[in-house]
């Protein structure tokens, strides 16, 4: 009889009964030797956080409510919570942003049953899956490749930008920046054009990469 390391609970959240049914297909299959056996567990969002035995959990964004927040909501709930999306194809904003909001492992909706199981066998092992392309487009802007429009002298942020970067950087939406800094929406929205203004960046999740690839906040790119 073969002997496999502890079990691992997977928690599988999807709001179509098919798509569940097809996510617990991928844990038929036995582990090789000394291997842990991944043992799916299905249940709301609330049930799957709820549950410390569950230490990760695969998000399916094409059929379950609530999108990328659900993924902010998970990193704040249970930080050592790792997560595995699956969702829209041709869409690399969407997985850029899936990774900085938590995302371990990100698969397009075509992933087989033995890729998804891939993917968590990577994910297990303390490693990140995704799309060689999107990691590269990645380290690209980490880096400054020569699209981007600022140097990293000469740019000054006040006070108030660098407080609702920060909470940018950790993911907050700008309703809940309001409400952290007592300042009204419509602020947070002309504080966020401004720093975009300021940085090049086109949007959220490219805002954040230049803020992480040059410290523009203190601290920044570090875990709270």
């Amino acid at each position: 009889m073969q002997q496999h390391a502890k079990s691992i609970r997977i928690g599988l959240l999807a709001g179509e009964p098919i798509r569940l049914e097809g996510l617990t297909m991928i844990f038929e299959e036995p582990p090789p030797d000394g291997q842990p056996r991944l043992v799916p567990t299905i249940g709301t969002l609330e049930e799957l956080l709820a549950n410390a035995a569950v230490e990760y959990l695969v998000v399916d964004l094409n059929s379950s409510a609530g999108g990328l927040q659900v993924l902010e909501l998970v990193r704040r709930s249970r930080p050592t919570m790792r997560q595995i999306v699956i969702g829209p194809e041709h869409d690399d904003e969407k997985v850029l942003e899936a990774i900085v909001a938590g995302a371990r492992a990100y698969l397009d909706s075509s992933a087989t049953p033995q890729t998804v199981r891939m993917a968590l066998d990577v994910v297990v092992s303390g490693s990140i899956w995704a799309p060689r392309r999107l990691l590269s487009t990645l380290i690209d802007r980490l880096l400054g490749v020569s699209e981007t429009r600022i140097s990293t002298s000469g740019l000054e942020l006040t006070a108030r930008e660098r407080q609702v970067l920060e909470l940018i950087l950790r993911a907050r939406s700008n309703r809940e920046i309001a409400e952290e800094l007592g300042i009204e929406e419509r602020t947070v929205k002309a504080h966020v054009g401004r720093l975009m203004r300021k940085t090049g960046a086109d949007n959220r999740i490219g805002l954040s990469i230049r803020a992480l690839s040059r410290s523009l906040v203190a601290g920044s790119g570090k875990s709270r």
